[in-house]
């Protein structure tokens, strides 16, 4: 990659520049690429691990730490991708993406060259949402990686062709169609402060056991998903139907009573819940709202997937 001298790179000591500016942003690309917080700093990681490998001269010679790191992070991401699919396959349950607190590192300053295809290009507070990254987890890796390079980091097709080792056209063809399956599964969502006041109500009636108002709540097709990872209990198929969704929430908070408390929260920078048992955070709700309605559930219990909410 042709790499470009960047803001605060401090040429004298190529390293500690790389390693104080660069941190956020390799674990902000590692994030959407991989949808796991724990597998993007295990990439973070690797990619400093190997920046540490070379000598000095080598590190000297680099002009941009930043975009070596970038480049290195994002081939170990396309990697870790094409394996994936096959762990996933012995997943217990419906693999989801893990769902992140309030954002406090989800901004990035962009890397690539400002000016391509801005109308294409989806904003980074769209990019973590859960609807969004679930849309990823559907595509090639080819395609997330080139995609999310190109339309969330604004690298050009030229660079993002030596991480994927495609041509440029090749590069386009593939963000091209990663942007067709957005348009297609995702509905517009309305305003922030509307989708908190939907949750709102819904946390109310689940409280309530309220199953017609639940019903009111989601889309008649909605589903809902939930990911236990087969450490804690939940349904492993996907519910769907507004009413058979109604029901089963309405039978949880049933069964759960007293122990079990409802909190509203930001989950992936939108509206969402968690529930805690016995004072222990249990599970975290992230929802795709299409106008008035609940659309998906996303139901997160795997523990191992609830680790920054605890250290938070």
């Amino acid at each position: 990659m042709t790499t470009r001298a960047e803001p605060g790179d401090d040429q004298s000591d190529p390293g500690l520049s790389a390693i104080m500016s660069e941190r956020r942003r390799l674990i902000n690309l590692g994030y959407r690429l991989l949808g796991s917080l724990a597998d993007a700093e295990d990439v973070v990681q690797e990619t400093y691990a190997r920046w540490y490998a070379m000598s000095a001269r080598e590190q000297q010679a680099i002009e941009s730490p930043g975009a070596w790191l970038m480049t290195v992070a994002g081939r170990i991401c396309l990697n870790l991708l094409g394996s994936a699919r096959a762990r996933r396959e012995t997943y217990v349950g419906d693999w989801i993406p893990e769902p992140l607190p309030e954002p406090t590192e989800w901004t990035t300053g962009g890397s690539g060259a400002g000016g391509t295809d801005p109308a294409d290009r989806v904003t980074l507070d769209e990019s973590v949402t859960m609807a969004f990254l679930v849309v990823l987890e559907a595509m090639t890796p080819a395609e997330r990686v080139a995609f999310v390079l190109h339309d969330v980091f604004r690298y050009p097709f030229g660079e993002v062709a030596e991480i994927v080792g495609r041509t440029p056209a090749a590069c386009r063809q593939l963000a091209s169609s990663a942007r067709r399956r957005i348009r297609t599964a995702q509905s517009p969502a309305g305003p922030s402060a509307g989708q908190a006041g939907i949750v709102r109500q819904f946390r109310t009636a689940w409280e309530a056991q309220d199953i017609d108002a639940l019903i009111s709540l989601l889309d008649p097709d909605a589903v809902a998903t939930a990911d236990g990872g087969g450490l804690a209990v939940t349904h492993l198929h996907p519910i769907v139907g507004s009413e058979r969704i109604a029901r089963a929430y309405a039978e949880i908070a049933r069964v759960s009573g007293d122990r079990t408390t409802f909190l509203e929260c930001t989950v992936n920078g939108l509206p969402g819940l968690v529930t805690q048992q016995d004072g222990n955070l249990s599970t975290v709700f992230a929802f795709e709202i299409a106008g008035d309605r609940i659309r998906h559930v996303w139901a997160v219990r795997n523990p191992e997937k609830l680790r920054p909410w605890r250290i938070g």
